[in-house]
């Protein structure tokens, strides 16, 4: 196993396992520079939270908020809620904080910021996730099981990302969109959450049992022979021939 330094940047796949990251302009800083949304801070608390121009809709970033739900984008007329917890990946986040403009009828920037058009169902297939489904409600599990997104259509939060390893208070994270949400911001989270791409991390900004587990997939986005994508993406498939049973 390679040994990391606290402070070694490094790509970890599968994006669910990566923990949050603390890239937060990444979900924030789209839409005040390209879509002028205004913006309140307060530094003592760290609460940031953007309005729409049209006053639609709303984002907050809430670092000591109790329940732990750290963002929450909120809209009225119809009212919908969507709301992250604190490991949840940024990435996926940006994702859907990115596209909250199309969906409010601003398409500047939509050549940069593409809306996907995959269903739940091709997302899961094309990323190996399972499908499970009943009368009420369609389950996806993640390839490692760790990973579950619930859609039940009849209910309050008909979308409900969870996560857990092993138990592990600190890889914990939980997604939900109330009933009447976009259903493209669920696509949209779905398909950046299930991407095979690995994200980047500093070593020590991932929940502990990740960095000393064998779920993650962690190489060096540093000191690579070739390009660390290219590393990495050997390093996945070196990974899944190694799961694969022998043929005789």
């Amino acid at each position: 196993m390679t040994t990391f330094a606290p402070e070694d940047l490094v790509l970890v796949s599968p994006r669910y396992l990566a923990g949050s990251g603390t890239r937060i302009a990444d979900a924030l800083g789209p839409l005040i520079h390209l879509f002028d949304w205004s913006y309140d801070h307060d530094p003592a608390s760290g609460h940031i939270r953007l309005d729409s121009p049209c006053g639609s809709a709303f984002l907050d970033f809430e670092p000591t908020r109790f329940d732990g739900s750290w963002w929450t984008i909120r809209h009225h007329d119809p009212s919908w809620t969507a709301r992250f917890s604190r490991q949840t990946p940024i990435e996926a986040i940006a994702a859907v904080a990115q596209t909250l403009p199309q969906l409010l009828g601003d398409a500047r920037h939509a050549d940069r910021i593409p809306l996907t058009t995959s269903t739940l169902n091709q997302t899961a297939a094309l990323n190996g996730w399972t499908t499970t489904r009943t009368e009420t409600t369609t389950v996806y599990a993640s390839p490692d099981g760790h990973c579950v997104l619930t859609y039940e259509p009849g209910g309050e939060l008909p979308w409900r990302f969870t996560h857990s390893l092993y138990d592990g208070f600190d890889t914990e994270w939980t997604a939900t969109l109330s009933r009447d949400a976009p259903k493209e911001l669920a696509r949209q989270f779905f398909v950046h959450l299930a991407d095979p791409a690995p994200v980047e991390r500093l070593f020590k900004d991932l929940p502990y049992l990740v960095q000393h587990g064998s779920g993650a997939l962690i190489t060096p986005l540093a000191a690579a022979a070739v390009s660390p994508h290219v590393h990495h993406a050997a390093a996945q498939a070196a990974r899944a021939s190694a799961g694969r049973p022998q043929k005789r």
